[in-house]
Formats: C-alpha cells, structure tokens, sequence
C-alpha cells in the first residue's frame, strides 16, 4: 500500500480524501489541515463520508512529513496565496513524495512553466527524490486528454475548441468568484483572472500541450475577452445578492494560432445567474458543463456533466480532477523522479474500482 497524505480538507480536499480511500493501492496515513477548528476530527467527518476512517486531521506538516509518505495530495488552493502554495510542494518533494496537486497552474505545462515556478520545483526533486503532477479540470482534462482522445475520431479536423459553461454561484468561493472573477462589480473593475495575459498565464499551457501532442506549431496565442452587465439584481443561494448592473456574465477565449487562423481553443463561458448573456453558448440542462467540439469531418461534440456532494456540478468538477490525480499515484511512485504534464501521465481504466466499497 502507498502511504498517501492528504494536504487541505476543502472544495478539492474533500473529495481527494475520499479518492485516496477509495483506491485499491492507497493507504491514507494523515491529513492536513490549517483551520485550528478541524484539527482532531476524523478524516471521515471532514469529507462527508459519513463514517470514520481513524485517520485525525493534524496541522503539524512537520511532523506528517517527517514520517515519509510517499505521496501527498496538495489540495490546498493557490490562486491567492501561489508563494506559500508552491512552498509547500517544494516542502513535500523534498521529502521525498510524489506530489499530485491543481494548484499552481503554470505548472501544468511545466515545459513553459516560468523559472521562478520551475526552478524551486527541480531544486525540491534534486534534494528529495520526489516527483510532481499538477492538472484539474479547466485547465486540466477537459482541454488536453479529453480533446486529443476526441480529435483521434476524426478523419479531418479543422479547429479544436474546449468550452467550460458555468453558473458560477454554485461555487462555494465567494471571494474566487466575486472578486478574482469579478461577479457582481462594478463594469470598469477589472477581474485579476481576466486581466491581459492572466488567461493565457492558466490556460495556455493547456493549448500548448494540445499543439505539442498534435504536432503542430504555434504562431502565438491570442486572448479575447467580452463581458456583461446584469439587467436586474439576482440572489442567489450561496453567495448573496448581485445588484443589477454589476458583472453578471464573463466569457473569453485561449487561441492556438496555426498558420494564422485559431484552431486549439479554450473557450469559457461564466454567469452568475442563468438570465445574464443567454445569447452566449448555455449547458445543455443544469448548472454548467465541460465542452469538447471537434470542428472537421465529422463535427464531433461531447459535453460532460459530473455531480457530486447532493448532486453539485462544482463538486462533480472538483471530484474528477482529483480522481485525475489520485489516479495517477501509484503510476508516478514507479517512475523516476520528475515534473511530469497530462501528456506523460496515462489516464488509465479504474482497475480495481469497480463494484468496490467505499469505506
């Protein structure tokens, strides 16, 4: 059994400790909190199993890496603390594990990745031993094996576009989606996640990773941007008001240019309410869903909806990229140490998962 650490108890860490118990090759030996109010409770409580698993939530990382697990699960954010995230990583590879994580997403494209991100990374394996995975959802799957999988159905293909559509008030990070966003401010506020370059900075290495495993070259990579006011104040039920004409509805794209024309694009679709921007692509029911269309003969289109937690759309997202990553565990123990990308890592049948009973 490969003795697992799970680091971080919220959105993503909930269901990763379910993940790592579920896996027939897992063993999950401690997890790792920060809020003082979790700290004794069972793994079990925290991520709604509804059963203990003897396994007591600690905060001293210290200690849980001292014991030399030899895989952790980051699931700690890093979208408004990337230095103390990236700390962290560097902590666990050094000593010793195979680090899987969504955080820090310049990372999924380690190859591009920028050398203050890369560099501590490398001098963290070189001193421990470990290893590093870093993929999710979007950017994650759903824009590089689910779209290179897909495009291998074609007999041409023309453009490639990955699309996530969401209601974004499902998301239980109200300061992520009203102000990294940017939901409910005022129209010339301008959202960190969508200022110039920020999307290229997340999502691009998933376009460059998509034109690496096609074979093509890039001329360079072009953002777009359009946003939407609300015509009227909605409420939602996890968030509050949003008053009307604040931002209601963001949509941008991540443009592969080859040969001038755009052919790999990653495509997002946000509201905070279903009312804003109906012109604009919806889910097909629900409260969102992840897109892949294959533009060329045949068109193909796949949309994928996942729930999880009472049948939430942002749970089922957040489950599927750590079953990405849990997944990949066992895989990255045998390899040699390293910063590994989606186009190195299998996704491979859930040997061993089917019919069995989680704890």
């Amino acid at each position: 059994m490969i003795s697992t650490v799970v680091w971080g108890t919220g959105n993503v860490g909930r269901a990763a400790i379910r993940a790592v118990d579920a896996h027939p090759l897992l063993e999950l030996k401690n997890v790792i909190v920060n809020n003082p109010e979790k700290v004794g409770r069972d793994a079990g409580d925290l991520s709604g199993l509804g059963c203990n698993l003897d396994v007591l939530a600690t905060d001293d990382i210290e200690a849980v890496l001292a014991a030399g697990p030899a895989a952790v699960v980051y699931a700690a954010s890093g979208d408004i603390r990337p230095d103390d995230a990236l700390a962290d990583i560097c902590r666990a590879i050094r000593a010793g594990a195979v680090v899987v994580s969504p955080a820090l997403y310049p990372l999924y494209d380690p190859t591009n990745a920028p050398p203050e991100l890369r560099d501590p990374v490398l001098a963290a394996i070189a001193e421990g031993g470990g290893s590093l995975f870093a993929s999710g959802v979007d950017p994650g799957w759903g824009n590089d094996v689910l779209p290179l999988l897909l495009s291998g159905l074609g007999s041409t293909v023309d453009v490639i576009r990955c699309q996530e559509i969401f209601d974004y008030s499902t998301y239980d990070q109200p300061d992520s989606v009203r102000y990294l966003v940017g939901m409910g401010q005022p129209m010339d506020y301008l959202p960190p996640m969508i200022a110039p370059t920020i999307p290229t900075m997340v999502w691009g290495g998933q376009v460059r990773m998509m034109a690496r495993a096609l074979g093509v070259e890039l001329d360079e990579i072009r953002e777009t941007l359009d946003r939407r006011a609300l015509d009227a104040t909605v409420s939602t039920a996890t968030m509050g008001d949003f008053e009307a004409g604040t931002q209601g509805a963001v949509r941008f794209e991540v443009q592969g240019i080859v040969d001038g024309e755009p052919r790999i694009i990653v495509e997002h679709v946000t509201r905070i309410h279903p009312t804003c921007a109906t012109d604009w692509p919806m889910p097909p029911d629900g409260d969102g869903a992840h897109r892949v269309i294959i533009e060329g003969r045949p068109r193909i289109e796949v949309s994928v909806e996942c729930t999880d937690e009472g049948g939430s759309r942002s749970a089922g997202g957040n489950a599927t990229a750590v079953g990405r990553l849990v997944s990949a565990i066992d895989w990255l123990v045998d390899a040699e140490p390293g910063i590994y990308d989606a186009l190195d890592v299998p996704l491979r049948p859930a040997v061993g998962k089917l019919g069995r009973k989680q704890s």
